[in-house]
This record gives structure tokens, C-alpha cells and sequence, in this order.
């Protein structure tokens, strides 16, 4: 699920795959996954490090992309965000 959205659609489940690298020499392995959202006509792929803070705690750091659908090929430029 995302507590985030661009489309009015109820926010549903939405399928994920992805994979990890395992640990590097610092300890933090890195990872990417793709969600392909299932309310709406776009797909956004994350990517990133997972760091350990000082408690144990694991946080993701991501970066990503949202693809979403256009019109036409003129209009490609503002399918990415």
C-alpha cells in the first residue's frame, strides 16, 4: 500500500518484486524493488541502501521513479516524475 497518491482511485494492494544484494563491506546491503500499482495506470521502481542506526534499527533510504501513462509520444517528457 502508499499513503501517497496522484489519483483520485481508492488506494489498493499493488504487487512488488524485487531484490537485494546481500552485505558490502560497510554492512549495508542495497536493494531495489518495482510496484506496479493496481489502481492506477503507473509503475514506480525504488532503489537504495539500508543502514542500521545506532538502536539496530534497519531504515531504507530510497530513491525512485514513477512512470505513469501519456497520450501520445510528444507527451513522453512529463510521464516521469
Amino acid at each position: 500500500y502508499t499513503a501517497v497518491t496522484a489519483t483520485t482511485n481508492e488506494i489498493q494492494l499493488s504487487p512488488l518484486q524485487g531484490s537485494q544484494h546481500q552485505m558490502n563491506q560497510k554492512g549495508q546491503p542495497t536493494f531495489g524493488f518495482t510496484v506496479n500499482w493496481s489502481f492506477s495506470d503507473s509503475v514506480t521502481v525504488f532503489t537504495g541502501p539500508c543502514f542500521v542506526d545506532e538502536k539496530g534499527k534497519e531504515v531504507l533510504r530510497t530513491m525512485w521513479l514513477l512512470r505513469s501513462r501519456v497520450d501520445n509520444m510528444k507527451d513522453d517528457w512529463k510521464a516521469t516524475r
